[in-house]
């Protein structure tokens, strides 16, 4: 019968799909599902989703921009310019740095999407992306599916979590097209370290490979402390692009409203592959993320608040129990030793069949990541509380 016949493999995944292990977030995701299908009351402390909602004023920009025919067409890949001009003004009131509205920022739709395109309008076959480990896992799943290369850079708790430059062997070097940064960082929480962003300017340079810098979490600080922009580094702009997200910052997940931004050059190149793969963000989307950006940053420093309190709460209740993890200056992670007697797997396994709490291993994120777990802040605090009792229990 005609249609009957398929050839080999027909259907299967590529290659290159294939080579990618699950995505570590969608594999949390069914596990809390699977046991609250069976009944049991499951406290997730693993995905960073913000649990406070969007503000006020972005909803409501929103609802009045989704009602305006005007926004209901294709909208442009360059980006609206009011969205625009706001990531510029911002840029300027918050970082010091001065962007090009027309040639420096693209629209992009949240940092994972920015991340992964810039894999595709970059590298080859064959060529190299240095990535951090642990790191977000785009660093290096973008590349394998690219079908290039990623190389890990250890973040060392000794060097205040800097990627060891010195230790790249001179051939991945050669071979480098892109670098991934990311500060204030996940998973660790920690804040860049002094000459790191110099550091990495110099290499560039060097070996003529494009910095990405994922800046998804400057807006979540707490005791004073203020992230930069790797752009206002010296000659940042000469070999450099910074992707900039709403997710966490503004309780934006679900939006995916970001931008990058920075060297024009690299910024073309990205364009003009993504005029190939999305039609742009919905102008609705954009004309919220103004509003987001353009309003009183109080509601941002009341998150703030409430994120270091529970920091806090995460980090005394662990030292209870004889964990010591540092409190980290920004994000929304706390990033632990795991207790004697475990591997990073082994006590996320523990903390899920035991005490009914999922934590992310350490060793998701990377190989460095070994012996380590987050725990993420985007839970009520009562609900922490209970986590961590929870845990105890089960540990003494």
């Amino acid at each position: 019968m005609s249609g009957s016949h398929q050839k080999p493999g027909a259907g299967a995944p590529s290659r290159r799909l294939e080579a990618m292990p699950p995505y570590m977030f969608a594999e949390l995701e069914r596990k809390v599902e699977e046991k609250r299908d069976a009944g049991i009351d499951i406290i997730s402390l693993g995905i960073g989703d913000p649990d406070l909602p969007t503000f006020p004023h972005t909803v409501e920009a929103m609802q009045a921009a989704v009602a305006d025919p005007a926004n209901h067409q294709y909208p442009s890949n360059r980006g609206r310019k009011e969205f625009r001009e706001a990531v510029a003004s911002f840029y300027r009131g918050s970082f010091d740095v001065e962007l090009d509205v027309e040639t420096q920022i693209i629209p992009a739709l949240g940092s994972k999407e920015c991340l992964y395109n810039l894999c595709f309008a970059f590298l080859d076959p064959g060529d190299v992306a240095l990535a951090s480990d642990p790191g977000y896992p785009v660093y290096t799943g973008g590349p394998i599916l690219a079908g290039a290369e990623p190389f890990l850079l250890g973040l060392d708790p000794d060097r205040g979590f800097a990627p060891d430059f010195d230790s790249i062997p001179e051939e991945k070097l050669k071979a480098a097209r892109l670098l991934f940064l990311n500060y204030p960082n996940n998973p660790t929480g920690a804040v860049v370290p002094d000459g790191v962003f110099d550091r990495a300017i110099e290499l560039a340079r060097e070996y003529d490979f494009l910095v990405v810098h994922d800046n998804a979490y400057s807006e979540i600080v707490f005791d004073g402390y203020v992230a930069p922009s790797f752009l206002a580094t010296p000659g940042a702009f000469d070999v450099g692009v910074e992707v900039f997200s709403l997710s966490k910052g503004h309780n934006m997940t679900g939006w995916r409203c970001g931008a990058i931004v920075g060297n024009s050059t690299a910024i073309e190149t990205y364009w003009r592959l993504k005029t190939n793969v999305d039609s742009g963000m919905f102008e609705a989307v954009q004309v919220a993320g103004a509003a987001a950006l353009e309003a009183p940053q109080d509601e941002v420093r009341e998150m703030c608040a409430i994120y270091q309190r529970r920091r806090d709460l995460v980090v005394g209740a662990l030292r209870d129990i004889g964990i010591e993890a540092e409190a980290p200056q920004a994000t929304i992670y706390v990033w632990a030793p795991v207790p004697d007697g475990f591997t990073s797997t082994s006590f996320a396994e523990h903390a899920l069949e035991e005490a009914a709490v999922i934590v992310s291993p350490g060793s998701l994120y990377g190989p460095t990541g070994e012996g380590f777990f987050r725990i993420s802040l985007t839970t009520p605090d009562e609900q922490i509380t209970e986590a961590v009792e929870r845990i105890k229990e089960n540990l003494s």
